[in-house]
Order: structure tokens, then sequence, then C-alpha cells
């Protein structure tokens, strides 16, 4: 009687062990949570986004980020070099399973800086984020300048064209490379450009023609309407700028090398800045100054100066020649024609740095946002 007790208690035994070991093979393995959060969902060009993974109950990681590239890290960070909306998705694998996650992300161009190299021929661009992709926006071979503006109400980009002297040009087109016209013919040997947008006007410098006279001349914004608001004997013109607030006009002169204003319509010019000479000027009427290169300076400087040409300042002992200076934000971005470089800085001329080098030789510039 006491074996089979004994016997009969092994039994139970064995049978509760069995049981208890099915019931913990039995119970199933925590499924994974895919989950993750951007730094931002909105990004410029070549501008990193960070992914923080919030992931539970995973061990490995696949990243997709739309654009045929992957990771396996943990928690990623991811430039685009193209604009779009990509999808990224990430799948997170652990013992119970897989479970994913999609999140799009939208890609910008941002900022860019247009410039043209005369030596390429080419009008260029490239994202102040991501300097290092540089575009051709346009193919001007045979008509390659130095001035280079941009009409952000019409969307429309000028260009001057001093490929062949006596018949200087300048062109318009649309600001997506299509419609490229010549607007204005006939011009000696053509520099720089400034717009009057708002009074539907083209502002151009010309050289000294074949009868010694230097001319800037104006014109509406197609390019009809020539007349030439200032005229002087002897006179090599290179740079104009306006400041559209004060009505005023700077423009370079290059011969006896000073620097001018006037009014809007060429009347009472004076010399803002003597004895100095250069290819580029900028206004900036928010904070009463103007920028302009000085080749008198050093090897050549990025100087500034009150409205009415006082208090000189050197900005920047560039050496070089500067073609293009221009103004967004509280930023300041400048040519250097014989460094191959486009700088820059904030608007005292601090923090340099240099977007771009190994250029053959870049000339106008303009910001696009």
């Amino acid at each position: 009687m006491k074996i089979k007790l004994f016997l009969s208690g092994l039994m139970l035994l064995a049978l509760s062990v069995m049981t208890i070991s099915c019931g913990k093979d039995d119970e199933p393995l925590p499924e994974p949570v895919a989950a993750f959060t951007p730094s931002k969902t909105t990004a410029t060009v070549g501008e990193a986004i960070t992914f923080t993974n919030e992931s539970t109950n995973a061990t490995t990681y696949t990243w997709s980020f739309g654009d045929g590239t992957t990771s396996t890290e943990e928690a990623p960070s991811k430039t685009f070099a193209a604009a779009g909306t990509f999808k990224v998705t990430l799948v997170a694998k652990g013992a119970g399973g897989s479970n994913s996650k999609d999140q799009d992300i939208t890609v910008v161009v941002g900022t860019q800086i247009y410039f043209i190299d005369t030596s390429d021929e080419a009008i260029k661009k490239f994202s102040i984020s991501n300097p290092t992709e540089v575009s051709t926006f346009l193919d001007v071979t045979g008509a390659a300048g130095v001035g280079l503006a941009f009409d952000a109400t019409n969307n429309k980009v000028y260009f001057s064209d001093f490929n062949a002297t006596e018949d200087g040009k300048v062109w318009r087109l649309n600001a997506d490379g299509t419609g490229l016209t010549n607007i204005v013919s006939s011009l000696y040997d053509v520099y720089g450009i400034a717009l009057n947008v708002a009074g539907g006007k083209v502002y151009m410098t010309d050289d000294a023609d074949v009868n010694d006279v230097g001319h800037i001349y104006q014109t509406n914004l197609d390019g009809t309407g020539k007349v030439a608001v200032v005229t002087q004997d002897g006179a090599g013109f290179r740079a104009v700028a306006l400041d559209l607030t004060n009505n005023k006009m700077y423009y370079y002169e290059v011969n006896d090398e000073n620097l001018w204003m006037a009014n809007l319509d060429g009347t009472n010019p004076q010399i803002a800045v003597a004895g100095v000479y250069g290819y580029a000027i900028l206004v900036d009427a928010a904070n009463s100054k103007i920028y302009f290169d000085d080749q008198n300076s050093g090897d050549g400087e990025l100087k500034s100066a009150s409205l009415t040409g006082t208090n000189v300042t050197t900005v920047d002992a560039t050496a070089s020649r500067i073609y293009g200076i221009a103004k967004n934000g509280d930023k300041l971005y400048w040519s250097a024609r014989d460094n191959g470089e486009i700088y820059q800085a904030s608007l005292s001329g601090t923090g340099k740095v240099t977007l771009k080098t190994g250029l053959s030789s870049p000339r106008g510039i303009f910001v696009k946002e």
C-alpha cells in the first residue's frame, strides 16, 4: 500500500512539473514596438536630421530613408542631398517578432547663392546649407559677363554680357531657367546691373566707348526705353547699386578712381568716397551703410561706409578683386575672383566662412530664398 501511495505521489509530482514547464514554454514573448522622433520634419538640403529611437522590446534596427540609403544604427543622423518628400521607415526586430513605423520628411532647397563664373561661361548655384553641391543654372557660352541680379517679385534673372566689345548685352530669363531673352544690345562694354523692380527699371554700367564717353543706362524691366542717366567723358563705369529707400544711386568709376552717388535719375552727382576703385557695391539702407571693394587698399579689400561715404572701415582683407556682394538677413556674402572663392560673414566681417573654393572666376552674385 505504501509503495502504491509513493508511486502515485511521484506521478502527481511529475505531472505538476510537466504542467508548470509547459505553461512557461507557451508564454508569449513581448512584441517589439517601433517608434522614433526626428529632430525636424522639414529641413533644407544638406541639413542634418537626427532620429531618436524610442522603440521597445527590440534589439536590431533597420532604417530606410526613402532616397535609396539605409542604416542599421540605433539612432542615426541623416542629410538629404536633394529636395522632396521622403518616407523614412524604421523596422525594429526582437525575440517577439518585428514592427515598423513610417514618417514623412520634407526637404527643401533653402537659401541659395547664384553666381556667374566668367571663365566657365556659366551661371551656377549652390545651397548655403550644402555648398559642396554646385549645379549649373545656365550655360552662357559666348555670352559671359560679370553683372548678375534677381527680381524676386517677377522671378526673373538678369545678367550682363561683355563678350563682344561694342555690342554688350543684357539678358533676362525666368527663375526656372526658361525664356532666355536678349533685352538690351549695343552697349559698349557692360559690367554691373541693378534693379528697381518697384519702379520698373534696370540700371547698367558701360565702359568708355569709341568716343571716350562712359554711360550708366536705365531701361524698363523688359529692356525698352533705354536712356543714359549718367554720361561722363573718359569714364570707365563698373559697379552700380541702388538705395531705393533714399532714392539714390551709387556707382564706381575706375579711371579717376572714385565711388560716386547721385539721384536715381542721375542728377546731383557727387563723389561719395574718393581715391578708391573696384567692381562691386552693395547698399544696406536698413543699416545706413554701403559695402564696396577697394582695389587701392592692400591687394583688394572689402570695405563699408555710411550712406554719405564717411566712416570708411575695412570689413575684410580679402586680397582679391570682388565682383559680387550680397546680403541676406544678418549675413554678408561676397565673391573673390582671384581667389576663386565665395565667403560668408557677419555684417561687420566677423565669423568669416569660406563657403566655396576652387572656382574658376566667380563674379556677380545674388542670394535667392
